[in-house]
């Protein structure tokens, strides 16, 4: 007979984890105990050798779907005279190594619940378990106890009770366990608050509203959702126009696989990514005519999304009875550039102008948390996080090494914060741009609530070297040390930490603008890192481009088409296919580059994309990032064809790529007629051979073996599945995101890799 105690650590709280590791103990006749502790789980078991070890083993091949074990830590014990295995009470702690688990799908089981008509939870919208359900988002501290949640003013009702009290029972210590008799409620109201129906009453009479083209403000885990019918034209542009987004996609939501492949191409890999337990947001490959052609205008991709609430389950089980093809919009509830709305009072508020109905509950949200994005890489057979969000967070990043508690607070679009704990890392969900008081005070929230959940307090913080980012200002306002860390730099410590990459490395960071250790705006960078002796060196660039009028120029990107004509003293007359508001503003952009009033240069890769898809005459102005690149992809020819030349110039020890040479052979095929199908795909395939040539000689040179990508640059689908093809056939490692996204969202990772391991040198 031997004794061992197991110290567990990582997300086994709130998981089932203890009736897992009770039912174990008891099929191997093991006696001892386990409780939850702010270590983790504790567990003391007893039994033979071959029992013990079988243990042991089956912690790790048998958990739960929630859990995730991060460390094991095994002690000797005496032996003790027990007769059997319980669990015993909790402790309570200040600190802990406890990891909140996301909100996760609802499980298998509980949709058998749900939709037999003999069981006491049938159709009732909040029903859950410990393999599923709400957890960050109604988490307000730890430890998390049902008294620090939002179900807090729910009193369970016996038969509640005696599941949460019995550990075979698999809704044990399930924190937001209810039932129709006990738990929260649903109703509906019109625009104005007006009460038109409860529970099952109101989501019938939602789907008839849905029917007859009416746009619904529905509750959900994070914050609300718009929702609409997907193949109606009418009610689509009325959403977009009231929301006040008239391109960005759309996502749809759809009640299973069947309906789903009657709309997209799914591989096997994009289909377990659909069926996860975080249950993202999924881009896939359009294939039907049925949807409304708005949905998604500017792209040949469709974004999907499967049920993961029960309320949309039993949304969706209605709209099946009364249509056979129930496609709903799914999208953010919130008008462009604001946060998500979280609750009812702020839902009719801010939504009341947009929805025409609101399907509401009283289970408050604590924490706001958009739904996750992702496409699946081909190339890498790994997933391309576009947005992490719900599903994804407060799951960790491990560090390399423990290290002082460190805020990122990241940059100023797509912006999400970063706490460091020990070795791990602790993303926030997306919060967004900067630009307004209510994400401003999203990002403040954010930063108390993980200080909360975590039980940290950080000990530094580092912030973007822009001075006018909010996150930034915010930073130097705080009573810390302030660590600052160049933007670009930032995304290549992130890629390489979330790879465990602690090696010199070429990397290259792509993206629309960030500032430069030079005080010009840099996006097109190639650099030798050395992410442990924390040294780099810009080794190549791209010809910056001028960018008349500033940001405007972000934002109307004939500004830069107009420029490069301009600078390659094309005649403006000649009938291009760019699109110019007028002869006037060409005077003034004219003016403005002769006199260098207002336009910066710019290195940007994106800033490049941008004009390419101006001068085809994709695009004038945008409506939101990315859209002209976006346009750009789209059009590309599926021909085989030869990429543009490049060539480079050495000056100051950096290599600038000759961004006007490129734009002398566009023209010239602009000039020959050539559709700009063939121009867009000629410019992908030039883009990605410098990437790689470039990155490849340099390599060589600097002896190192692995190449870099980072930047929203990346989300580019055509180059996230060329580049590592052809960076591996080269001979190198590619080495792109995976955990993270590529975007501006893996700025405050960067940051806090960065700071943490510099304060560990300092205080060496």
């Amino acid at each position: 007979m031997i004794r061992k105690r197991i110290i567990v650590s990582g997300q086994v709280q709130g998981v089932g984890f203890r009736p897992f590791v009770y039912r174990l103990a008891h099929e191997l006749k093991l006696v001892g105990w386990v409780k939850n502790s702010n270590l983790g789980v504790e567990i003391e078991v007893q039994g033979t050798v071959a029992n013990v070890d079988a243990f042991r083993r089956n912690l790790y091949l048998k958990l739960p779907p929630l859990a995730k074990i991060l460390k094991l830590r095994v002690e000797d014990r005496p032996v003790r005279p027990d007769l059997d295995f319980k669990i015993v009470l909790s402790e309570q702690a200040n600190s802990h190594q406890v990891l909140i688990s996301p909100d996760i799908a609802t499980c298998s089981d509980c949709l058998r619940d749900l939709f037999d008509s003999g069981n006491r939870r049938y159709l009732y919208s909040f029903t859950n378990c410990t393999n599923c359900g709400p957890r960050y988002t109604i988490t307000k501290s730890i430890p998390y106890d049902r008294k620090h949640t939002s179900m807090a003013c729910f009193k369970m009702c016996a038969k509640c009770e005696q599941e949460y009290n019995d550990p075979l029972d698999r809704r044990f210590h399930a924190q937001p366990n209810c039932c129709p008799e006990c738990g929260p409620k649903v109703w509906l109201t019109d625009s104005n608050g007006k009460q038109l129906g409860f529970e099952i009453q109101a989501i019938a009479k939602s789907v008839d509203l849905l029917l007859a083209g009416k746009i619904l403000a529905i509750k959900g885990l994070g914050g609300f959702h718009l929702a609409c019918a997907a193949w109606e034209n009418d009610v689509v542009l009325r959403l977009r126009a009231r929301k006040n987004r008239p391109n960005k996609s759309l996502a749809v939501m759809v009640p299973d696989l069947e309906i789903a492949r009657q709309i997209a191409l799914i591989s096997e890999q994009e289909e377990k990514l659909l069926l996860s337990p975080a249950r993202p947001i999924v881009i896939l490959a359009r294939k039907t005519d049925r949807l409304s052609f708005y949905l998604a205008p500017d792209t040949l991709t469709i974004g999907l999304v499967l049920p993961y609430t029960p309320l949309q389950h039993i949304l969706f089980k209605f709209l099946r009875e009364k249509t056979e093809f129930p496609v709903l919009v799914m999208t953010s509830g919130n008008a462009s550039a604001e946060p998500i709305c979280l609750g009812n009072r702020e839902a009719l508020n801010r939504l009341g102008n947009i929805a025409d109905f609101f399907l509401l509950h009283d289970r408050d949200i604590l924490i706001r948390c958009d739904d996750s994005v992702l496409a699946w890489n081909q190339s890498l057979n790994l997933p391309l996080f576009l947005r992490r969000a719900r599903g994804y967070v407060p799951t960790p990043v491990p560090l390399s090494q423990k290290g002082p508690v460190v805020l990122g607070v990241g940059a100023h679009l797509k912006n999400t914060i970063c706490l460091s704990k020990e070795d791990q890392a602790f993303v926030s969900q997306y919060i967004g741009t900067l630009s307004n008081l209510e994400t401003y005070d999203f990002f403040e929230q954010t930063i108390e609530h993980f200080q909360k959940i975590l039980a940290v307090k950080p000990e530094a913080i580092c912030c973007d070297l822009h001075p006018d980012y909010l996150s930034t200002k915010f930073a130097q306002e705080q009573n810390l040390p302030l660590i600052k860390l160049q933007h670009h730099l930032a995304h290549l410590y992130a890629v390489l930490a979330e790879n465990e990459i602690n090696e010199p490395v070429l990397g290259w960071a792509l993206d629309g603008t960030g500032l430069g250790l030079d005080n010009t705006i840099w996006g097109g960078e190639l650099f030798w890192l050395d992410p442990v002796a924390l040294k780099h060196k810009r080794i190549a660039s791209f010809e910056p481009l001028p960018l008349p009028g500033g940001e405007q120029a972000i934002w109307e990107p004939w500004r830069i088409g107009v420029a490069i004509l301009l600078s390659l003293q094309e005649d403006l007359n000649y009938p291009w296919p760019l699109n110019v508001p007028s002869a006037k503003q060409v005077k003034v952009i004219q003016t403005m580059l002769e006199q260098a009033i207002n336009t910066p240069l710019c290195s940007s890769l994106g800033r490049i994309f941008d004009a390419v898809a101006s001068l085809l005459g994709l695009i004038t102005k945008v409506s939101y990032e990315g859209q002209a690149a976006i346009l750009l992809e789209k059009i590309q020819a599926p021909t085989k064809v030869e990429p543009y030349l490049w060539k480079t110039e050495e000056k100051d020890g950096v290599f600038w790529i000759k961004t006007k040479f490129w734009f002398e052979q566009i023209i010239t095929d602009l000039k020959k007629n050539v559709s700009p199908a063939v121009i867009s795909r000629k410019f992908h395939l030039s883009v990605q051979r410098v990437l790689v040539e470039l990155g490849l000689s340099q390599a060589l040179k600097y002896g190192v073996k692995k190449l870099a990508f980072s930047g929203g640059v990346m989300q580019n689908l055509t180059l996230a599945a060329g580049l590592p093809k052809e960076i591996s056939q080269k001979g190198l490692l590619p080495v792109f995101h995976h955990k993270m996204p590529p975007n501006d969202s893996s700025i405050a990772f960067g940051q806090v890799v960065y700071a943490q391991r510099f304060l560990l040198r300092s205080n060496s």
